[in-house]
C-alpha cells in the first residue's frame, strides 16, 4: 500500500472502522452469554435460523449500497452534483419500493416455510410469525440506511459511519438487557436487533441533512437506474454466492438436526465472524480509495493492491490465528463447559477458513472499485457452490461436528479462483512472486504457526485455566508470535523493503516514536 502518498486518510479511516468494530465486538460478545442464559440454546438456535432465512435480503441491500457508494464516489465534483442527486433519488426509491416488497414476502411466507423446512413445532413454531415480522422490519431499516450511509462512504467520512454502527450496537445491546428477561423468546432477541437497525437509520437520516446538495426525493431515473443495475446485477450474484458460503451449514443443520445444534454452531460462528468482519472493516476504506484511482497506471494499481493485501493478510492471520490455540478455554469461560465441549473444534476449523478467506478481501475491493463485478460474482459463486456441495456431503455423514469443513473447502476454491483471476488481470512481469509473497505466504505461515501453538499448548504439562485473564494472555501472545513470524518471513522475500516501509508507516501513525 502506498502509504507515503495518502497515509492520514487511509490509516485514519481504518482507525475509525477499527474503533467501531471493537465496540461492536465487545458489546455483542459480552451480551451473548446473557442472551443464551435467558433464552436457552434452542431458542437461540431458532433465532439463528430466522436470521439465516432473512439473509437472502442482504443480497439485495448490500449490492444496492455498494453500487450506490461506487457511483457517488465518482461524482464528487460540483459539476457532477445533479447526476449524483439523480443517482441518490433512484437508489432510495429502489430501496423503499423493492425492499418493501421483500419485507412483505418475509411477513407472509417466512414462518410457514421455516416450519416446513426446519420441522419446527410447539412454542418455537408459535413464535416464528412475530420473529419474522420483527427481523424483516429490521432488515428494511438496514436496507434504507445503506443508501444514506453510501453518501458518507463516497466521501470517505468513516467517522460518521463508525458512529452510526456504534449507536446501532449500543441500542440493540441495551434493549436486550431490558426486554429479554421479561420476554425470553427468539422474537424478542430479533426485535432488539431491529431496534438497533432503526436507531442506525435514524442517525443516518439526521446526519445526511448536512449534505442537502446530494439529497433528493425518491424518483426513478432511467439512466441512473441503468448504472446501478449494471454494477448491482453482478453484485447480487456475488452476494448470493457469499450467502451460500456463509449460510449453507446453518440451513443444513436446521433441516437435519435440532435447533440447539444450530445454537452451538451460532456461538462458534459469532466469535469467528466478529473477528473476520473486524479485519474486513479495517480494509473497507480501500473500496472508495480504489474507486478514485481509475486514471492511475497499472503499475501503481498493482503496487497498491499487493501491498494492501500483505498488510491485511498479516492482520487477519494474527487476529484469527489467536483464536485457534485457546478455542476450548475461550468458549468455556464465555458460554460454559457444554458449549466448549461441543463447539471448540468447529471454532478452530472456522478460524482456519476465515484466514483462508482473507485472501479475497483486498482483491474483492479492487475489482468492485474497478467496476468488475462479474469477477467478484464468479469468485463468490464458485465459493458458494463448493461450500454447499461439501456441506451436503459431510454433514449427513459425520454429523454437526463437521460444520466448518465446507467453509475451508469453499475458501480454498476461492483462493484458487483469485489466483487465476490475478494471472489474467495483470500482464506484468514478476506477478507470481508478488502473489506468493503478499497473498499466499502470510496466510500459510499464520495457519501453520497457530496450529503449532495449539499442538504445543494441548501437550503442555499444564492446562490453560478457563479464566478471562489466562485466555486473554494466551490469545495476545499467540497473535504477537504470529505477527513476529509473519514480519520475519516477509524480510526473506524480494519485497521485504516495501513490507518494512509500510509497517513503519503504520507504526509511526499510531505510535509516533522517533525510534521507529
Amino acid at each position: 500500500m502506498a502509504l507515503e502518498k495518502r497515509p492520514p486518510d487511509l490509516l485514519g479511516n481504518s482507525a475509525w472502522n477499527a474503533m467501531a468494530f471493537v465496540v461492536a465486538v465487545v458489546l455483542n460478545l459480552a451480551i451473548l452469554p446473557f442472551v443464551i442464559a435467558r433464552l436457552g440454546l434452542a431458542a437461540f438456535g431458532v433465532a439463528g435460523l430466522v436470521t439465516a432465512c432473512i439473509a437472502p435480503g442482504l443480497v439485495f441491500s448490500n449490492a444496492l449500497g455498494l453500487s450506490t457508494a461506487r457511483e457517488l464516489a465518482q461524482r464528487l465534483e460540483p459539476s457532477d452534483r445533479e447526476d449524483a442527486r439523480r443517482l441518490f433519488a433512484t437508489a432510495i426509491s429502489v430501496a423503499a419500493g423493492a425492499g418493501g416488497l421483500i419485507t412483505i414476502f418475509f411477513w407472509v411466507a417466512g414462518a410457514p416455510l421455516a416450519r416446513l423446512g426446519f420441522h419446527l413445532a410447539g412454542l418455537a413454531a408459535d413464535d416464528l410469525g412475530l420473529a419474522f415480522t420483527l427481523a424483516s422490519a429490521g432488515w428494511l431499516c438496514q436496507c434504507v440506511s445503506a443508501v444514506f450511509v453510501s453518501l458518507f462512504t463516497a466521501r470517505q467520512d468513516y467517522r460518521r459511519i463508525a458512529s452510526i454502527g456504534i449507536g446501532s450496537t449500543v441500542t440493540s445491546t441495551l434493549s436486550m438487557l431490558l426486554f429479554i428477561p421479561a420476554a425470553p423468546y427468539a422474537s424478542t432477541f430479533l426485535g432488539c436487533q431491529a431496534l438497533g437497525f432503526a436507531a442506525g437509520l435514524l442517525m443516518a437520516l439526521v446526519w445526511s441533512r448536512g449534505m442537502r446538495q446530494w439529497l433528493a426525493l425518491p424518483a426513478l431515473h432511467r439512466e441512473a437506474l441503468g448504472k446501478l443495475v449494471r454494477m448491482g446485477g453482478w453484485q447480487v450474484a456475488a452476494q448470493g454466492g457469499a450467502l451460500l458460503a456463509g449460510q449453507a451449514d446453518r440451513y443444513l443443520l436446521g433441516a437435519l438436526l435440532q435447533p440447539q445444534f444450530v445454537g452451538f454452531y451460532g456461538v462458534a460462528q459469532r466469535l469467528q465472524e466478529a473477528t473476520y468482519i473486524g479485519i474486513l472493516k479495517v480494509g473497507e476504506i480501500l473500496f472508495p480509495f480504489f474507486s478514485t484511482l481509475q486514471k492511475e497506471s497499472e503499475d501503481r494499481k498493482v503496487d497498491l493492491l499487493f501491498r494492501s493485501s500483505w498488510i491485511l493478510n498479516v492482520l487477519a492471520a494474527s487476529a484469527l490465528g489467536a483464536l485457534i490455540p485457546v478455542a476450548g478455554p475461550l468458549l468455556h469461560v464465555w458460554t460454559g463447559a457444554e458449549v466448549a465441549a461441543e463447539a471448540a473444534r468447529v471454532l478452530v476449523v472456522m478460524s482456519i477458513a476465515g484466514i483462508l478467506g482473507s485472501s479475497a478481501n483486498v482483491f474483492g475491493f479492487y475489482l468492485l472499485a474497478q467496476g468488475r463485478s462479474r469477477s467478484n460474482a464468479l469468485i463468490a459463486l464458485i465459493t458458494g457452490v463448493v461450500t454447499v456441495v461439501t456441506s451436503a456431503i459431510v454433514l449427513p455423514s459425520f454429523g454437526w461436528q463437521a460444520a466448518g469443513w465446507s467453509a475451508c473447502a469453499g475458501m480454498i476454491a476461492q483462493m484458487a479462483t483469485i489466483v487465476m483471476l490475478l494471472r489474467r488481470s495483470f500482464d506484468l512481469p514478476g506477478i507470481w512472486p508478488r502473489v506468493i509473497h503478499c497473498v499466499l505466504m502470510p496466510l500459510g505461515i499464520g495457519i501453520a504457526t497457530a496450529l503449532a501453538l495449539r499442538y504445543g499448548l494441548d501437550r503442555a504439562p499444564f492446562q490453560l485455566a478457563p479464566s478471562w485473564w489466562s485466555v486473554g494472555v494466551a490469545a495476545s501472545l499467540t497473535a504477537a508470535i504470529i505477527f513476529v513470524v509473519e514480519v520475519a518471513a516477509s524480510q526473506l522475500g524480494p519485497y521485504r523493503s516495501a513490507c518494512w516501509q509500510d509497517l513503519r508507516a503504520i507504526l509511526s501513525r499510531f505510535v509516533p516514536l522517533k525510534a521507529i
